[in-house]
């Protein structure tokens, strides 16, 4: 076992005496879970899977298919055609509230229900199957392998989702439905019923991570601006009305389902899943919460911990024997970095004899924010002659 997974199976062995929650009961497939199942993967940037505990155990998608299928709806119809049938405001309220909007009639978010069914019925397709197929396409290439329909679960959902389809009628009432009632309020239940592992949540979630970049096929899924779209609507609402809690606590985006999943992004770094039955009275994952809980302090991932590679990227300096030489850059250039850089660059200027080149070759970002870029090439202006940016 390498170091990372002894960590990782250390905090899993850490969580696992917890006994807090019980399994979804108002689904009968999902109230016949083992709650004693509990594991924990986490993917990096060259797609290598890490994973502990039950991370071969199979279990449906749930809830956590609403982030994917907002990015297909996102990418096949752009944001503002979305955003004319769902918000993107948290609503404070559990997963199957009813959170419209007064006057239009939009549901507050798109990770409750009522805002999933509305995203739903923007899937293209003529028919619930058409529909599914473009679903389970989107979230075989998350995961970067064909994933499938537990039939067994999406009939008992379908046999016990009077709720959702009360809100699917609300919502067409309020002409918010794309198409039919049964035809949106099915395909949502057969994305819910997907069969993943926590293995295959971590892929997806990495996916996100990488702006839409699946790090083990190395295909895009989506494009960076949709993924920054759904990971930032996950960051307010991807928790339900414990979502504020959450990002106070983990400080990562996220997303739970009522069969234990739980699935949190760590930008531009890795993505997390966990898998455990027992759920709060939240329906998020007690162990499987504790479990990324622990990591994100135990290891720096909240998203609001200050890293100093953002404000300082690498700077490696070549002196040359004439007086000159070469600064090359590293790592990611933020509008930041760029205070360091141009210190570095004065004090070189500075002492830089006549007729001595100075290149800073940039060539070596992994990522460079265009504010910073407009704010290094004006530096530059006022430079000697010899001081050549190379990009």
């Amino acid at each position: 076992m390498d170091p990372i997974t002894a960590l990782l199976d250390d905090v899993l062995a850490e969580i696992a005496p917890q006994d807090a929650g019980a399994p979804a009961d108002y689904i009968p497939e999902l109230a016949a879970a083992d709650p004693e199942r509990l594991a924990f993967a986490v993917v990096g940037p060259h797609g290598r899977v890490r994973a502990v505990g039950d991370d071969a155990a199979e279990f449906t998608i749930q809830s956590i298919s609403k982030p994917f299928v907002l990015a297909l709806a996102l990418q096949e119809q752009g944001r503002d055609r979305v955003l004319s049938r769902v918000g993107v405001e948290p609503s404070g309220e559990p997963f199957n509230a009813i959170s419209l909007e007064a006057g239009t009639g939009r549901p507050a978010n798109p990770m409750i229900n009522a805002g999933a069914i509305a995203v739903s019925s923007l899937v293209p397709g003529d028919d619930v199957d058409e529909r599914t197929a473009r679903v389970v396409e989107t979230l075989s290439a998350f995961a970067g392998r064909s994933l499938w329909v537990d039939e067994a679960v999406y009939a008992s959902e379908s046999a016990t989702g009077d709720r959702n389809r009360a809100l699917a009628h609300l919502l067409r009432s309020h002409d918010v439905l794309e198409g039919g009632v049964e035809t949106a309020v099915e395909t949502y239940f057969r994305q819910c019923a997907v069969i993943v592992t926590v293995r295959d949540l971590a892929v997806m979630a990495a996916t996100l991570a990488f702006g839409g970049v699946n790090p083990v096929t190395r295909r895009r899924v989506i494009d960076g601006p949709v993924a920054r779209d759904v990971l930032s609507i996950m960051g307010s609402c991807g928790m339900y009305d414990f979502s504020g809690e959450w990002m106070l606590r983990v400080g990562l985006p996220a997303k739970s389902g009522v069969s234990g999943g739980l699935l949190a992004v760590a930008p531009s770094q890795f993505g997390v899943a966990a898998f455990s039955p027992r759920l709060d009275e939240h329906g998020n994952t007690v162990r499987g919460g504790l479990v990324v809980e622990t990591l994100s302090e135990r290891f720096g991932m909240h998203l609001l911990e200050p890293h100093e590679s953002v404000a300082v990227p690498a700077v490696a300096i070549e002196r040359a024997p004439g007086g000159g030489g070469v600064i090359r850059l590293g790592g990611e250039l933020g509008f930041a970095g760029t205070e360091r850089i141009v210190a570095i660059l004065r004090d070189f200027a500075d002492g830089l004899p006549a007729g001595a080149t100075l290149t800073v070759d940039a060539t070596g970002l992994g990522a460079s924010h265009p504010g910073a870029v407009v704010a290094l090439r004006a530096e530059f202006e006022t430079m000697p002659a010899g001081v050549v940016l190379v990009v």
